[in-house]
């Protein structure tokens, strides 16, 4: 872990008598004043005589105060009001504020000056000296004065309404509907009469402006009914006509149509039933007669008193054939003609059953034949049904646009009918509860006590600043002028005050800067990256650099620079603002370079890596940014891609600068693709090799050593590697003489603290400083919440 055990070198505090000395004794004060009584006091007492004298100066006024309850919810006179009433208690402070702000409307104060005849009052601005005097010299001649045109009285009219405003002050009582009047007036007896004519006269408009807007709905609503009858005549008139076009004759809630095809269908059924009826009997007859059954068994002959009486003769007859039979030979002529007898009897009978039967077909003819006419009728009338019904919709149509129209007609005559007697109703429940009394004290100015004790505390304090003033004047006249200090070189402390103590305490005193470096800005000059020859601690307390939105810019991708080279600043990352050499981050990036290179030992090349927890675009962003910040301070930078993992700084560049490497670069680490790149900002970058991780870090490594040994840098910035380390990036974290921590701000940075300093081992004891960086998209935050799940 760190050791924060180091000696800090803080300033030491100011001396308490070194305070006194630089400061007003508060002692020497009072003995000032004290000296200084008498002048003090008549001073005071001057003060109190101007202030009472001008206090007598002054124009009394006197207010009269009259009270209004305004309650917005008014009286339930009629059940349905022209306007709606407020409900709610914001509702009702706005009614109540607004009829405030009423009292004092151009209406009602006309009516005021019309009535107190403000426009003749001179302190209204009414009946100036100069017409008066006018008026009594044309009087004494005998002449009358001219009278005021139009414009004259408006503008005396306007003059009167300005000063009245200035004169009235309304206020409303805080959770209540009562408002206060407060009219002002160098009379006290016109100041009552004032308010009481306010409180009447707005009491007057609010009646006039209810029953105005009543009359006004009232003329809306009549001007509209003769409309509204019009288009009612027109609408039953058209359905009347079409009634009578197509035959739609009806009785209270049905069609005539409708009836005879109702009744046609009943009789159908009817007839339908009759002739089935008919069929049966004959059926019935007809199997009778078919049967070797007696065919007298139908319930017709049963029925019929003829078949009746020949079937009584016909039983007589045969009972006397049976008696004769037994008494008289077969050729009797006696039994031969009983025999005769019976069988036209029997013949007689079957006749009259065949008339039965006839009667029975003929009953089913005419039965089937009413049928028949009967449906023909109903086919008729279904025809027509299906006529009217089709016309039935231009109908229903038409009877809704009359029921409508005059639904409308009613609704606008009966309310143009209440909004008429409305009219003559007063339901404003505002009322005076408080009329104005003659005032017995003025208002203004307050008492004279008041003003002779303001004027002696305002004089004593005048005189008692001008005499401490006066002395501290002459104090610093009589003393001798300080000697102007020889001016001296900054030093890199100097320049950056924002840096931890304990860095500040082991940073080494810079040489003297040339002239023309030393004339200039003291954060302008760089700091040297060569070591001081000074013993240093174990381990120094890392310096902290926030990289914060305020800081840079943003651009677009893939936009080259106009030189033609590769320009990092056109990368689509965010770099720093140029031109802006005096912020916090730069100076202690400044001061981690200035750790590196006493860390180096004496090395003419150091190597810094920038480290992060996991795989973050901001770790790269960071590296570009403090490669800028070295670059902008004079600085010859190269940046190496050590994240074997990711590449994005070498995806970006390889992106804009592929053809570059195969014509200027030298340097590689092992591929054609990965050789240098030439930027116009001063930095060159090596871009990522495609190997494993312990090949790319010693290709890395043999790249150090071949720009260490040409010379042509001053600082080697090594952009990873990635966390967690492999067997490889540990070997090259050895060779470095520094590190620098990015820790993103919208993760727990003690956390990502903890995870990289686990993760370097020993290595945490080349840190120098530390980068939060405040630029970390959302979605890495999301993606490293998941991580830490």
């Amino acid at each position: 872990m760190l050791d924060y055990n180091q000696p800090i070198d803080r300033a030491k505090p100011e001396s308490p008598q070194q305070r006194s000395q630089a400061g007003f004794n508060v002692l020497e004060l009072a003995n000032l004043l004290w000296r200084r009584k008498i002048a003090i006091a008549a001073a005071a007492l001057l003060g109190a005589t101007l202030a009472v004298t001008i206090g007598k100066s002054l124009t009394p006024r006197y207010t009269a105060t009259a009270q209004l309850y305004v309650d917005p919810r008014e009286l339930q006179l009629v059940d349905r009001e022209l306007t709606p009433r407020a409900q709610d208690v914001s509702g009702m402070s706005m009614v109540v504020e607004s009829q405030a702000r009423l009292i004092t409307s151009n209406s009602v104060l006309l009516k005021v000056i019309e009535q107190a005849g403000l426009d003749k009052d001179p302190e209204f601005g009414g009946g100036s000296d100069g017409r008066s005097l006018m008026s009594s010299l044309l009087g004494l001649i005998g002449l009358q004065p001219p009278a005021p045109s139009a414009a004259e009285k408006k503008e005396v009219q306007l003059a009167a309404l300005d000063a009245l405003n200035r004169h009235i002050t309304v206020r409303k009582t805080e959770k209540s509907f009562i408002v206060d009047i407060e009219v002002w007036s160098t009379d006290p007896a016109k100041a009552a009469m004032l308010a009481n004519t306010l409180t009447s006269a707005y009491l007057s408009e609010s009646r006039n402006s209810q029953a105005s807007a009543v009359r006004r709905a009232t003329n809306d609503l009549s001007s509209r009914l003769k409309e509204l009858r019009e288009r009612l005549r027109n609408a039953e008139t058209a359905l009347a006509t079409y009634k009578a076009q197509n035959n739609f004759v009806g009785t209270q809630d049905a069609l005539i149509s409708d009836q005879q095809l109702s009744a046609s269908n009943q009789r159908l059924s009817a007839a339908r039933a009759a002739t089935m009826d008919a069929q049966a009997r004959l059926d019935q007859i007809e199997g009778s007669r078919r049967t070797a059954a007696d065919a007298g068994a139908i319930p017709e002959a049963l029925q019929s008193p003829t078949i009746a009486n020949l079937r009584a003769q016909y039983a007589d007859a045969r009972k006397k054939y049976a008696e004769q039979a037994g008494e008289l030979g077969p050729r009797h002529p006696a039994l031969r003609q009983t025999e005769k007898q019976v069988e036209d009897l029997k013949r007689t009978i079957s006749e009259e059953i065949d008339r039965f039967a006839q009667s029975a077909k003929n009953d089913l003819t005419r039965a089937r034949d009413f049928e028949a006419s009967l449906n023909r009728a109903l086919e008729a009338q279904k025809r027509q049904s299906v006529q009217l019904s089709q016309a039935a919709v231009r109908l229903r149509e038409l009877e809704r646009e009359a029921d409508a129209s005059r639904d409308v007609y009613q609704s606008f005559l009966k309310r143009s009918r209440e909004t008429e007697e409305q009219e003559s109703l007063n339901t404003s429940a505002a009322r005076v509860i408080g009329e104005a009394t003659v005032p017995q004290r003025r208002s203004f100015p307050p008492a004279m006590s008041l003003f002779a004790m303001i004027g002696f505390i305002f004089g004593a304090l005048a005189a008692a600043a001008w005499f401490v003033a006066a002395d501290l004047l002459f104090a610093g006249a009589a003393a001798p002028a300080p000697a102007r200090r020889e001016r001296k070189p900054v030093t890199e402390k100097a320049r950056a005050p924002e840096i931890l103590p304990a860095a500040e305490a082991a940073r080494p005193q810079q040489v003297s800067l040339a002239p023309e470096t030393a004339q200039a800005l003291p954060e302008l000059a760089a700091p040297s990256l060569q070591p001081a020859m000074v013993e240093q601690p174990l381990i120094e307390r890392p310096l902290i650099a926030r990289l914060q939105e305020a800081d840079v810019i943003h651009t677009l991708g893939a936009i080259l620079s106009t030189g033609g080279g590769v320009d990092l600043t056109r990368l689509g990352w965010p770099t720093l603002r140029p031109g802006f050499p005096l912020t916090k981050l730069l100076n202690a990036w400044r001061d981690m370079r200035a750790a590196v290179a006493r860390r180096a030992g004496g090395k003419a090349m150091p190597v810094i890596a920038l480290v992060g927890a996991g795989e973050t675009t901001g770790r790269s962003v960071s590296a570009l940014n403090f490669a800028l910040a070295a670059a902008r301070d004079g600085a010859r930078v190269l940046m190496i891609d050590a994240d074997h993992q990711a590449h994005a700084l070498s995806n970006k560049v390889g992106r804009v600068g592929k053809s570059e490497p195969s014509k200027l670069g030298w340097l590689s680490i092992g591929s054609k693709a990965a050789r240098e790149i030439k930027t116009v900002n001063g930095i060159s970058v090596l871009p990522a090799g495609e190997s494993d991780a312990g090949k790319a870090a010693e290709a890395i490594r043999k790249a150090i050593a071949q720009a260490r040994a040409a010379g042509g840098y001053d600082l080697v910035i090594l952009d990873g590697p990635a966390m967690p380390l492999v067997a490889g990036s540990r070997k090259l974290l050895d060779d470095t003489d520094a590190l620098v921590a990015v820790l993103p701000t919208s993760l727990d940075i003690n956390d990502s603290l903890e995870e990289i300093l686990a993760g370097l081992g020993r290595a945490e004891r080349k840190l120098v400083g530390v980068v939060l960086d405040e630029l970390t998209p959302a979605i890495e935050t999301r993606q490293r919440g998941r991580q830490y799940a």
